[in-house]
């Protein structure tokens, strides 16, 4: 399982895993529960590499950053420790 402190967004952490390059069990801490859950959902299963390419650069408002991106950099992270 992998925990990623997150950098400027509502969210504070993320914990996933990874199995057969497959993401798993995605869940976040704080945050607005409702989109979360729904993104932690919608990702289940996704392969780890997509998800980089899909999510990396979505900002949430006029922040730099959006928990999807935080998402992003987290999975990519985790793959670069594989």
């Amino acid at each position: 399982m992998f925990a990623y402190k997150t950098k400027g967004v509502c969210s504070s952490k993320i914990n996933f895993d990874i199995k057969d390059g497959k993401i798993r069990q995605v869940s976040f801490e704080d945050g607005c529960n409702g989109n979360l859950n729904g993104i932690s959902k919608l990702v289940e299963g996704m392969d780890a590499r997509e998800l980089v390419s899909t999510l990396k650069g979505t900002k949430c408002g006029r922040k730099s950053t959006s928990c999807p991106d935080q998402l992003a950099k987290a999975v990519e992270e985790a793959l670069g420790q594989h």
